[in-house]
Order: C-alpha cells, then structure tokens, then sequence
C-alpha cells in the first residue's frame, strides 16, 4: 500500500520501518480495515513532545472518501493517549495534492526546514 501511494524510496526500506514501529516503545502502525480487508495505514510515533505521522497512506479504490481524515484522527488520538502535545507530518515539496489534503484538516506550514544526515554513513567525529 505504501508503495502505491508513492511513499517509499530504494533508499528506505519500508518494511524495516515498520518492525522498528512495531517494537518501539514510543510507535506503532495503524490500520483501517474494511471487513477484513486493509484499506489504510498510519505510522506514528513520538518523542515525549513531539508526534510524528508517517506513511499515512489509503488504498487507491478507497481514496476520496474520508478514510484519510479517520487515520489522521485515529494518529491524533493514539499520540494524545501517548503524551505529546503537538504532532508534525513531513510532505514532499512536489507533493501538492498531499500537502492540500492536511491543510483541509487544518496542518499549516511550520516555517521549519528539516534537515537530516544517513547515521549508516561514517561515525560522527565530535
């Protein structure tokens, strides 16, 4: 499903992602079913203050009918449950319709860049 909505990248391995989420004492992975079936995912997580969302991502048929607001809902409640205050989603600058979908449930720009570093690269030298 993450790979239908264009979430992954050779480079991150998302199935690895979401054993770390399954074990991590501050993640998990939410899912929307229909019946049986999966229709949607969430992977959230925080750090005591901070929440984060991930890999929200709803089956292409079922698109376009509020699962995506549910999911963002269910992360919402999960990271209140869980203690943060305030939670961030990261969307890619040419990912307009995305970025248009969280505005419409009220996310604004944080006027914040993030900045990141591969850790499997080479030790730090400090």
């Amino acid at each position: 499903m993450w790979a239908l909505a264009g979430l992954t990248r050779p480079w991150n391995d998302p199935l690895e992602d979401f054993d770390r989420a399954l074990v991590g004492p501050t993640s998990t992975v939410l899912g929307l079913l229909d019946g049986v079936a999966l229709i949607g995912t969430a992977m959230v997580g925080h750090d005591g203050h901070r929440g984060w969302v991930y890999y929200l991502a709803v089956a292409p048929e079922h698109r376009g009918l509020g699962h995506g607001a549910r999911l963002m809902s269910a992360a919402e409640d999960w990271l209140r449950e869980n203690g943060a205050v305030k939670v961030h989603v990261m969307v890619r600058h040419s990912n307009e319709h995305v970025t248009a979908f969280y505005e419409g449930l009220g996310y604004e720009d944080a006027q914040v860049s993030v900045l990141a570093r591969w850790l499997h690269d080479e030790p730090s030298t400090k």
